[in-house]
């Protein structure tokens, strides 16, 4: 097959690229070039910004992909584009929608594909739905190969979980009290990208899975407290945890309460038959305590990654003083 990664230098894309690969795939990543994470070795690149429709245009001229891949498409006007692009001259259109985009709070749990969509918190997975509907319409009216893919919470070695990242691992490491939402123990999901990988690389010239929306996330549940817990003992600290209401964090900073009411502060449980199904090399085995522990090196090996956010530090002092 050859394969058009719209991106592919990303947390998520940077595996699927590797994996791409080892399974004999010519890749091509079209992006402007500008990604920490080189591109892997075995990748033809080409360079240039998919939004600026005549440039992109320019470079993919007279070229045919068996698969596209949109890794950075985040809203409507930016799918139409590549439907316009793409429309005949491709087998599959692969769109990075978002667990996200469920509805908040959901209705009932697991979470699978038909649950429906729905989400009134968060400007991000608002887009990311109305992209689905658009993709769907497209489907539907001239067989445009949609192929829909939701991930949840993905992580690489790069990525902590934790409010304001590596904000919260430092106030552990110097034994202040960091901010919980809500009281900790709701449930949530995170999946290494490599395993994530397998599941998504299984889809890519499926035909099976045309027409399909599919979300691929880890088996293992985790509550906040135990992320936090995880995290800390990865960095050798017992963290010292406060809880704090999600909708108190939301008034004092709508941006970091978007993503919680839109999302983290509700529980959630996804079945993953689905995918298993399609794909059945999918078997996600990383837990988080080995992923903490990459994160940590990672962080350790170079004090220029390990950036607070003073603003943020500031505004958990704060919340800590008044709830906590």
């Amino acid at each position: 097959m050859k394969i058009l990664f719209i991106g592919g230098t990303g947390v998520i894309s940077s595996a699927c690229s590797e994996l791409a690969l080892a399974h004999g795939i010519e890749l091509v990543l079209l992006n402007r070039g500008e990604s920490v994470r080189p591109p892997p070795a075995g990748a033809r690149v080409l360079h240039a910004d998919i939004r600026d429709a005549v440039g992109a245009a320019t470079v993919l001229d007279g070229q045919r992909f068996d698969v596209v891949v949109d890794w950075i498409a985040f809203t409507p006007d930016q799918v139409a584009a590549d439907i316009a692009l793409f429309r005949g001259r491709i087998g599959q259109y692969i769109f990075i929608s978002s667990a996200a985009a469920y509805e908040k709070p959901p209705s009932s749990l697991p979470i699978t594909e038909t649950t429906p969509l729905g989400n009134p918190y968060w400007t991000y997975a608002a887009n990311k739905i109305a992209c689905e509907g658009l993709l769907q319409h497209a489907y539907r009216s001239d067989q445009f190969p949609a192929t829909i893919v939701r991930p949840s919470h993905t992580y690489d070695r790069t990525m902590l979980p934790t409010a304001g990242r590596y904000t919260s691992l430092a106030r552990m490491r110097r034994g202040k009290p960091v901010v919980i939402h809500g009281d900790g123990t709701s449930t949530w999901v995170l999946t290494h990208h490599r395993d994530f990988a397998v599941g998504f690389v299984g889809l890519l010239g499926n035909t099976a899975a045309v027409g399909e929306a599919f979300h691929i996330t880890s088996d293992e549940l985790l509550t906040w407290n135990q992320i936090y817990t995880i995290v800390g003992r990865a960095a050798g600290v017992e963290p010292k945890l406060v809880h704090i209401p999600s909708d108190v964090i939301a008034r004092h900073d709508p941006e970091w309460g978007a993503g919680l009411l839109g999302d983290k502060a509700h529980s959630v449980i996804f079945d993953n038959s689905k995918i298993k199904r399609f794909v059945p090399d999918f078997a996600p085995s990383i837990p988080f305590s080995r992923g903490a522990e990459e994160i940590m090196a990672w962080y350790d090996a170079d004090p220029a990654r390990q950036r607070v956010d003073a603003r943020l530090d500031a505004l958990m002092d704060e919340l800590i003083g008044k709830w906590g």
